[in-house]
C-alpha cells in the first residue's frame, strides 16, 4: 500500500521501497543459520525501518547505540530485525502519540549483548504475540554458539526489553 500510495506523489520513493522490500526478501530466503556481519543486519533493520517510516511517520523514532565494530562482528542473519519488528508492531503501533525504538550492540564480560527496547502500551496491547520469534533466535544461537546463550525479555512497566548475550567469537 505504501508503494502504491508513493508511485504518483514520489516515484523516487516508491522506487526505494521496492529496493529497501528487496533486501529484506532476499535475506529472508537466505538459509537462517547463516552469518552476516553485525553492520549488514543493522542495514537491514535500517531497510525496515524506512518503510515503517513511510507509513508511521514521526510516531516511530529510533535510537542507535551501537558500541562495537559492527563490521567484524558476525551474527545470525534475521536476528535483530524480527526483534525491531515486533518492538514496532507491539509497542509503537498501539500508540497514538508512538515512541522510541532502541537498538544496542555492546560488548560486555566477553559476551555480544543485543538488546531492542520499545515503549510498552498498557495492558497487553493490540496483540499479545506467541514468542515465536524470539524461540526461534534462541534455537538458531543456542546451535551455533551453544549453552552460552541467553535471550530474555525484560516486560518492565513502561518499556519492554528483549536482550541477546552470547560470547564473543
Amino acid at each position: 500500500n505504501i508503494i502504491a500510495s508513493l508511485i504518483a506523489v514520489d516515484p523516487d520513493g516508491a522506487e526505494q521501497v521496492v529496493e529497501d522490500l528487496s533486501v529484506l526478501f532476499r535475506a529472508s530466503l537466505k538459509n537462517s543459520g547463516n552469518e552476516a556481519s553485525l553492520e549488514e543486519e543493522l542495514e537491514l533493520c535500517r531497510r525496515y525501518i524506512h518503510i515503517e517510516q513511510l507509513r508511521m511517520g514521526e510516531r516511530l523514532q529510533v535510537a542507535w547505540d551501537i558500541q562495537v565494530d559492527a563490521k567484524s562482528l558476525k551474527i545470525p542473519l534475521l536476528t535483530l530485525q524480527p526483534l525491531l519488528e515486533n518492538a514496532i508492531y507491539h509497542g509503537i503501533q498501539p500508540l497514538s502519540a508512538g515512541g522510541m525504538v532502541t537498538i544496542r550492540a555492546l560488548a560486555h564480560n566477553g559476551n555480544l549483548v543485543l538488546s531492542v527496547s520499545n515503549p510498552k502500551p498498557e495492558g497487553d496491547g493490540h496483540h499479545k504475540g506467541n514468542r515465536m520469534a524470539l524461540e526461534n533466535i534462541r534455537h538458531r544461537l543456542e546451535a551455533l554458539y551453544g549453552d552460552d546463550v541467553a535471550v530474555e525479555s525484560r516486560p518492565e512497566q513502561k518499556e519492554y526489553e528483549i536482550e541477546i548475550r552470547y560470547p564473543l567469537q
